[in-house]
């Protein structure tokens, strides 16, 4: 088992999103398994900025699960599961094998411009207390119009800062705050997809339970 990357696209027919984690349906050369893609761009940097939703039909995405060995170019074929059958999705093929493909998810902190005087700013609605405020300090600030500055100092112990800008802050103006982390696709315990939508839908409802092979192929 390693972190297998596929270059997927999706098919025209399909008009619902995607979205990460979601449970889908892969069909990789001979094996079949459930899996909780995440996507990330295709990119040739070595970070990939995670894609909550995969929306596009043309650009493409790169989908990372965690599954069984399998060498390029093997072909990939996505359904997605619903109450009247299986829907094709998407389509596409691996990638490669890399588990330290890095991709990362980015969040941003917002806060508001308590006292303007200029360049100079007082925070709020950002932080709670000031130890994170000096936890934080290190990291850049930039405003939806286009500021960019630094944290100065914590001022008082319910969370507000002196911040300094490159120009003029406006009160209409959002302070924000970029942080990054690294994310890593969700281990799925359900491997084998059995062959019918009643079996399937059996085995979900009690995944402890043994598959029963002989009532599956009698079902197929």
């Amino acid at each position: 088992m390693s972190v297998v990357n596929f270059n997927i696209n999706r098919v025209s027919s399909y008009t619902e999103a995607i979205k990460s984690k979601e449970e889908l349906i892969f069909h990789v050369g001979f094996r079949r398994y459930l899996a909780k893609p995440l996507f990330s761009d295709n990119s040739r940097s070595a970070k990939h900025k995670l894609e909550k939703y995969f929306h596009s039909t043309s650009r493409g995405a790169v989908a990372s699960v965690i599954a069984p060995i399998t060498y390029p170019p093997a072909p990939l074929v996505v359904f997605k599961q619903l109450e009247n059958g299986l829907k094709f999705a998407a389509s596409g093929s691996v990638l490669d094998v890399n588990p330290d493909r890095l991709i990362i998810k980015r969040i941003i902190l917002t806060g508001k411009a308590l006292k303007i005087s200029r360049n100079r700013v007082v925070m709020h609605q950002m932080f709670n207390n000031p130890e994170d405020v000096k936890w934080f300090k290190p990291v850049q600030l930039w405003t939806k119009y286009g500021r960019v500055g630094h944290i100065k100092d914590p001022v008082g112990t319910h969370g507000k800062c002196k911040c300094y800008f490159d120009n003029p802050v406006g009160s209409q103006d959002t302070i924000c705050m970029s942080l990054y982390k690294r994310v890593f696709p969700k281990w799925v315990t359900m491997n084998d997809v059995p062959r019918t939508e009643e079996a399937l839908k059996s085995y979900k409802q009690n995944p402890s339970d043994p598959v029963d092979e002989e009532k599956m192929e009698e079902m197929s």
